[in-house]
């Protein structure tokens, strides 16, 4: 009897020591992505082999980075979102509202693996990591336009009256087009009155809030050209579409899809490990497979037919992307959305 009690004393000490290890592990946590093959990449890329490895399941909060943003403010007491997507210029409003917090590099060692450009710091916080470049070109119907585009002012020909999409600014890509439309149209800076005025001149079918609506009006044939991100235009020619994507010749813009852990997470050390699943060279590589994504980890290499469909081509790099300055662009955001309001979504 004397073994058999001091066995089960052991095993109970045992229980004791490792039951609030155990405890302190989450059953699953909560990361806000956006929708359509983007939420499919996200999960097939990083949440299922992040789930295999950990055994935490992965729950998506579907939305856009300005919905996202949205909800991150309104959680801010008590946030039941642990990690968040969201892109560049609206991952700087997230900073400014405080609802990110420092990403650890002991907690997130495959930071070191990470391009230095990926990496955004205010100070001595870095507030968000790049996951994947993408650039926002010319999308067009190869069936129903004979001539492929090469101008942002091509949009305006009478031809395609009715048949245009562009961003609205409740998609992240808006505020920074109409200003992108002003840069090289060459209007003064800060003096947005010619470039809304042409804007609202384009019959346009519609001006899309998110990625999966300038999909599916492509799909639809409801739009037959204007803008789209490489990663929605590629997957539309990927399935058989008659889709084409062009960089015209006045350039193209690119950013990058980030990752943020949610300050105020109780779930931070799975969140933490979540972001380090993400910047592995597999989770990077495969993303570039499925989204075309400039991948923002050293050291991946991708199938040729891949590398010519990224942002920067198949020989390029970060280098070769024109990326913006979003002090700038915040900096004009809210009086952007309010023009747009007043004179293009009431038109």
């Amino acid at each position: 009897m004397i073994p058999t009690v001091r066995l089960a004393t052991a095993m109970l000490a045992t229980t004791l020591l490792t039951a609030p290890a155990l405890a302190q592990q989450p059953s699953s946590i909560t990361v806000a992505w956006y929708g359509g093959n983007w939420g499919d990449a996200f999960k097939a890329c990083v949440a299922e082999p992040f789930t295999k490895a950990t055994g935490i399941a992965v729950n998506a909060e579907i939305g856009t980075s300005t919905v996202t943003l949205a909800k991150l403010q309104q959680q801010k007491a008590a946030p039941t979102i642990d990690v968040a997507w969201m892109d560049g210029g609206i991952s700087e409003l997230a900073l400014a509202a405080e609802v990110t917090d420092n990403l650890d590099p002991a907690a997130i060692p495959n930071l070191a693996n990470t391009l230095p450009e990926a990496i955004y710091k205010s100070g001595a916080t870095t507030y968000a990591v790049g996951t994947g470049y993408y650039s926002l070109g010319l999308t067009y119907n190869t069936q129903k336009v004979k001539a492929a585009p090469t101008s942002w002012n091509d949009l305006w020909k009478p031809d395609f009256e009715d048949a245009v999409t562009i961003p609205s600014p409740a998609n992240s890509s808006g505020v920074p087009f109409v200003m992108f439309l002003s840069k090289i149209w060459g209007h003064p800076a800060g003096d947005l009155s010619a470039t809304f005025k042409k804007i609202k001149e384009l019959k346009a079918a519609l001006f899309f809030d998110s990625s999966g609506a300038a999909t599916n009006a492509y799909q639809s044939g409801e739009a037959i050209i204007g803008a789209h991100f490489n990663v929605g235009a590629w997957d539309l020619a990927d399935k058989g579409l008659p889709i084409g994507f062009v960089v015209p010749k006045e350039g193209a813009w690119a950013t990058d899809a980030r990752l943020h852990l949610v300050k105020g997470t109780p779930k931070k050390d799975a969140a933490a490990k979540f972001i380090n699943q993400a910047l592995t060279p597999e989770a990077s590589g495969c993303l570039a497979e499925k989204l075309y994504l400039g991948p923002s980890v050293k050291n991946v290499t991708v199938k040729p037919e891949t590398a010519r469909k990224l942002p920067w081509g198949e020989t390029g790099s970060v280098k070769n992307l024109q990326l913006f300055d979003w002090a700038e662009i915040n900096g004009l955001r809210s009086r952007v959305v309010d023009e747009w309001n007043r004179q293009i979504a009431r038109k």
